[in-house]
């Protein structure tokens, strides 16, 4: 049922006291078709959340707020060389990763305690520990709040980016995601290539990993890098790491020789935004109670009573100082609003 004047406090990660014109949770896909029938309410500006792991409000939202609360996860079929599953929209992605394990089905273990809901997960086109999600994706299931169809989308019409998608762009706020359907290999190998992940398994001992090992490696360096938005608020990376070609790095590593890079397929090279604005001297400082995280300074915290107009702030002038010595631009990864 819609509420006026609804608190979304506990559907943003920053924990910020703001509240939406009119909103409420969306627990059915039949809940959806009648709320586009109410010409009024179908009319309003309109935001989708989950569990509001990549939004910043800045203010209240003079709108609709739909808070998708769909549940259920199960195994599709399966083919020769891959179980497809599917989760719905509201269900936790670290939940529905643990899950996929206990089936026996690995393939999104890099990818553990991410932060959202499975229908988030898409949006953002989430990567971590050397895997995408897009690698792992075979369609989603979404509802069209202009013609009322529910319809199929492949990876293709996704138009997944890093960390984009048509969600965040043309899609946005028209298609609304239902659930979506995963590829899992049979034939599958251990991503353990990323530094932390290998470090990490050279300190256990553990040579040939299994997948559980590294859905509970990655679970535990992020726990130990990353805080609790429960505990402390913040949306987890702020920034994109920024890609740049291959010319413009050799001259910047010409300048800055133990700049932190991870060299791309295609030439070009991603550097480590976090390393950056930790070299500007910006780790632990704050404007007001919005602060860079102690331990990761690709993350932006509520340390208690801040705005989203000082996360703002706070962001643009780390953006000044990283342009200013590296002449990179950092883009912001969550939505603003």
């Amino acid at each position: 049922m819609l509420q006026a004047d609804y608190a979304l406090r506990n559907y943003n990660a920053f924990g910020f006291d703001v509240h939406a014109r009119i909103g409420g949770l969306i627990r059915s896909e039949t809940a959806l078709a009648k709320l586009r029938t109410d010409k009024c309410i179908a009319s309003m500006p309109r935001i989708v959340l989950g569990a509001g792991s990549n939004i910043v409000f800045t203010r209240d939202f003079d709108g609709l707020a739909l808070v998708i609360d769909l549940r259920g996860k199960r195994i599709v079929s399966q083919t020769d060389d891959a179980y497809i599953v599917e989760g719905a929209a509201g269900e936790r992605w670290h939940d529905f990763v643990y899950w996929t394990l206990q089936q026996g089905m690995p393939g999104l273990e890099n990818l553990a305690l991410i932060p959202g809901t499975v229908g988030a997960a898409p949006v953002q086109n989430i990567g971590a520990y050397g895997l995408e999600l897009v690698e792992r994706f075979e369609r989603l299931r979404a509802f069209d709040m202009i013609d009322g169809r529910i319809v199929e989308l492949n990876v293709q019409e996704c138009a997944f980016g890093y960390r984009d998608s048509i969600f965040k762009n043309a899609a946005r706020g028209q298609l609304i995601i239902l659930s979506v359907i995963f590829r899992l290999p049979k034939r599958w190998y251990a991503r353990d290539s990323y530094a932390d992940i290998t470090s990490r398994l050279a300190m256990n001992k553990i040579s040939e990993p299994t997948a559980q090992q590294i859905f509970d490696v990655v679970t535990a360096i992020r726990r130990e890098k990353l805080p609790d938005p429960a505990v402390l608020g913040n949306v987890g990376s702020f920034f994109k790491n920024p890609i740049v070609s291959a010319e413009y790095f050799a001259a910047l590593q010409a300048k800055e020789p133990d700049i932190v890079f991870y060299a791309q397929c295609d030439s070009r090279v991603k550097l480590s935004a976090g390393w950056m604005i930790d070299q500007c001297g910006w780790k632990e400082r704050s404007i007001g109670g919005a602060a860079v995280h102690k331990s990761q300074a690709l993350v932006l915290v509520n340390r208690g009573g801040a705005t989203g107009e000082q996360v703002l702030e706070l962001a643009q002038v780390i953006r000044a100082d990283v342009r200013q010595r590296f002449g990179v631009e950092l883009d912001i990864e969550p939505l603003v609003v």
